[in-house]
């Protein structure tokens, strides 16, 4: 992507690609697993991607889920976005949580797991006041606009999730996932050892 600020990127493994935007026009760019975990039913744990970045000054990266791979597997990010600052120079690792509540994730090295995204972030002067301006939403907030209350939704019952051993970013999810590697396998980590 060419106008854009420069990015300095450095790969701490040099055998995963580095990100890349996927199509022309695309605000993020896919981040990869640098390990191999499964993620058991509501459990979290830290992945790393691989990669340092020295974000520009006046800029910060927000690391982001990717929503297919959100809405096929349950994989969620417990701080999403991610704020990176321009000064951070360590790897970038995502803080993924299973939400699925039956069906283990099984991550690969490799798989594509975030986007990170670019933005300018300017630093704004505070100025204390006594009072604020007035505004036509005023003090209304979380669901403001429909001004009824909020309703919960019953869970839907009967649904069966795809199986599948590859989906197109490589994650698998459910049967295809539950098999895990002998312990000490090179770049195989099971979650529970990394849960936060």
């Amino acid at each position: 992507m060419s106008g854009g600020p420069r990015v300095l990127i450095r790969r701490l493994d040099p055998t995963l690609p580095l990100p890349s935007y996927a199509l022309a026009g695309d605000a993020g760019m896919d981040l990869r697993s640098a390990v191999d975990v499964v993620l058991a039913p509501g459990e979290r744990c830290r992945i790393p991607t691989g990669i340092a970045v020295a974000i520009p000054d006046g800029h910060a990266g927000f690391v982001q889920p990717r929503s297919g791979l959100a809405a096929r597997t349950g994989l969620g990010f417990v701080n999403s976005p991610g704020l990176i600052d321009s000064g951070y120079r360590g790897e970038i690792q995502v803080v993924a949580i299973n939400l699925d509540r039956q069906d283990p994730i099984d991550i690969r090295r490799g798989d594509k797991i975030a986007q990170l995204v670019i933005l300018p972030v300017p630093q704004v002067a505070l100025a204390e006041v006594e009072e604020l301006p007035a505004s036509d939403r005023g003090a209304g907030g979380f669901g403001f606009e429909s001004r009824r209350p909020l309703q919960v939704t019953p869970q839907v019952r009967g649904l069966t999730p795809r199986l599948s051993s590859e989906d197109g970013d490589g994650i698998r999810k459910g049967r295809a996932a539950t098999h895990l590697a002998e312990p000490g396998t090179p770049g195989r980590t099971q979650a529970g050892a990394r849960a936060m």
